[in-house]
C-alpha cells in the first residue's frame, strides 16, 4: 500500500526562547550551583545542544529542601485550601496559554512527534492542574479521614519520556494537598521542567513551595536520601526503584514507584478489526514505545492471527518517521543514545533467539536517534523480548487460543502495568478485567488517560496510584 506524499508542515521553533544556560530554582529563583558540573541537553532529532544546564550536589538539593520547608511551615501549609486552590488554577491558566510553546519545547527536548506534545501532553498537563485545583478544599471528602494533613516535603523524580506530564501528576496533587516540592527532571529532558519553574513566578506562586533540582543519579539520589523530605514519589525503571525502595526502608519516609510494565494487548477473534489495528499501532509506536505502560505484547487468538498481522504491517507502512516538529509526523526521534543501543541490542538478542523481524521500508534521518517502527513474530514466552521492557518502538506477537491461556500468558511477566481486551462481548471484558494482574486494563481503546482515574501497577511495576483521588491519597498523612 503506497503512503500518500505530504509537503512538510513543521511547526516553527521562533515561539520558543531557549537560554543558552540555566540554574536552579530554588526559593523562587533561579540560582547557581555550588557543587556540581553543568551538562549538555541535545536534541535527539538532531542531535543539536539546546542548553547548558547546572548540575545539583548534595549541597544544592539541601538548600532546596530547607527552602520547601520553610514555605511549608510558613506559608503553603497553614494556608486554606481555597487559597491554594487559587494557585493551582492560575498554574494551569497559564499553561493553557504558554500550551504552544511548552509543547515545541517538549518536543525539542524529548523527540517526541508535536502532534504528540501539542493534543495530548500539554493538554492533560493544564486538565491534571485544573482537576486537583479543584479537589484542594475539599480533601476531608478524600477517604482518608475527617482531617487529612500533608506530608510536608515531598522529593519527586521524574522520567524522560513524559517530562511535562510527569511533572503534573506529581506536583498537581502535592500542592493541593498542602504539601511543598523539590522536583528533579530526568537529566535528558529538563527544559520544560525550568519552563515550568517560570510560570510559578508567573503565579506569583509563594517562594519555596515549588523548587526544581536539575542533574542525573547523584542529583536524585541526594533528594531522595535526603533526612527532611517526608514523602518521595518516582517514576522511572525498576531498577532504580528498586534502590529507591532500599533507601527509605526503616525511615519515616512515604513512598509511591511508579515503574516499569510489559503489557499485553489481547486481541480476540471477534474484536472490531479496524479499531483494534489503530489500538495496536497506538499502544507501542505512541512516543515512539517510551511508555511504561506500552503495549509491548500482542497477544492474538489464533483464527485472527493472520488477518490481524497483515494488516498491522499495512498500517505499519503508513507510519512516518521523521523531524519530531513536522505535524505529519507519527513517529519521533529516540529520546538518547544510550536508549538507543539498548533498543539495538534487545532487537538483536530477538533475532538471535529465533524471533523473525520485520520492519516497514522508511528512510531514517542521517542525524539523531533514530529507530524504525519494528515487529517480531514467532515469539516465544522464554524470548527476552517478550520479558524485558525494551522501551522502543518494537512489538512482539504471540497466539492464544482460550480465554484462559490468554490470561496466563498475559499474566507471565514480573510486571503488571497495564494491560488492554480488544472484544464485543462485555461479559468477557469483565471476566478478563478481574483476570489480568494489571493496575490499569483498556478495553477496545489503549493509552487512554484521564486526570480523574488512578493509574499505577502490581509486582515489579510498584505501587501506589497516581491521578484521581486516589492519587491524592498518597500526599496526605493517614
Amino acid at each position: 500500500m503506497s503512503r500518500f506524499e505530504y509537503a512538510p508542515a513543521p511547526e516553527s521553533r521562533a515561539i520558543v526562547d531557549i537560554k543558552s544556560s540555566y540554574g536552579l530554582f530554588v526559593n523562587g529563583q533561579f540560582i547557581e550551583a555550588t557543587d556540581g558540573k553543568p551538562f549538555k541537553t541535545v536534541s535527539p532529532a538532531s542531535e543539536e545542544v539546546l542548553a547548558e544546564v547546572s548540575e545539583a550536589g548534595p549541597a544544592d538539593v539541601d538548600k532546596a529542601v530547607k527552602a520547601a520547608r520553610k514555605a511549608f511551615d510558613k506559608v503553603w501549609g497553614p494556608m486554606s485550601g481555597k487559597d491554594r486552590a487559587k494557585y493551582l488554577f492560575r498554574i494551569a491558566r497559564l499553561i493553557q496559554e504558554r500550551s504552544r510553546e511548552l509543547a515545541v519545547l517538549e518536543s525539542l527536548d524529548n523527540g517526541k512527534p508535536i502532534r504528540e506534545s501539542r493534543d495530548v501532553d500539554i493538554p492533560l498537563v493544564a486538565a491534571h492542574f485544573f482537576y486537583y485545583a479543584g479537589w484542594a478544599d475539599k480533601l476531608e471528602y478524600a477517604g482518608v479521614g475527617d482531617d487529612p494533613q500533608p506530608w510536608g516535603v515531598a522529593g519527586q523524580v521524574i522520567p524522560w519520556n513524559f517530562p511535562m506530564l510527569m511533572l503534573a501528576w506529581k506536583i498537581a496533587p502535592a500542592l493541593a494537598a498542602g504539601n511543598t516540592v523539590v522536583l528533579k527532571p530526568a537529566e535528558t529532558t529538563p527544559l520544560t521542567a525550568l519552563a515550568f519553574a517560570e510560570i510559578c513566578q508567573q503565579a506569583d506562586l509563594p517562594p519555596g513551595v515549588v523548587n526544581i533540582v536539575t542533574g542525573a543519579g547523584r542529583t536524585g539520589q541526594a533528594l531522595v536520601e535526603h533526612p527532611d523530605v517526608d514523602k518521595v514519589a518516582f517514576t522511572g525503571s525498576t531498577d532504580v526503584g528498586r534502590a529507591i525502595a532500599k533507601s527509605v526502608a526503616g525511615t519515616h519516609k512515604a513512598v509511591t514507584l511508579e515503574l516499569g510494565g510489559k503489557a499485553a494487548n489481547i486481541v480476540f477473534e471477534d474484536a472490531p478489526i479496524d479499531q483494534t489495528i489503530e489500538g495496536i499501532v497506538n499502544g507501542i509506536f505512541f512516543n515512539q514505545g517510551h511508555v511504561c505502560c506500552a503495549g509491548s505484547r500482542l497477544l492474538v487468538q489464533e483464527s485472527v492471527y493472520d488477518e490481524v498481522l497483515a494488516r498491522l504491517k499495512r498500517r505499519m507502512g503508513t507510519l512516518r518517521v521523521g523531524d519530531p516538529l513536522d505535524k505529519n509526523t507519527d513517529i519521533g526521534a529516540i529520546n538518547s543514545a544510550a536508549q538507543l543501543a539498548k533498543i539495538r541490542e534487545l532487537s538483536q538478542i530477538g533475532e538471535d533467539e529465533g524471533a523473525e523481524r520485520w520492519s516497514p521500508d522508511c528512510e531514517l534521518p542521517a542525524n539523531g536517534y533514530w529507530f524504525p517502527p519494528t515487529v517480531f513474530t514467532g515469539v516465544s514466552q522464554a524470548h527476552r523480548i517478550a520479558r524485558e521492557e525494551i522501551f522502543g518502538p518494537v512489538l512482539s506477537v504471540l497466539t492464544f487460543r482460550t480465554p484462559a491461556e490468554a490470561v496466563e500468558k498475559a499474566n507471565n511477566t514480573p510486571f503488571g502495568l497495564s494491560a488492554g481486551i480488544w472484544t464485543e462481548k462485555g461479559s468477557r471484558i469483565l471476566w478478563m478485567a478481574n483476570q489480568l494482574r494489571a493496575g490499569v486494563v483498556w478495553a477496545n481503546t489503549f493509552n487512554r488517560f484521564d486526570p480523574t482515574s488512578p493509574f499505577g501497577g502490581y509486582k515489579e511495576s510498584g505501587y501506589g496510584r497516581e491521578g484521581g483521588r486516589h492519587g491524592l491519597e498518597a500526599y496526605l498523612a493517614h
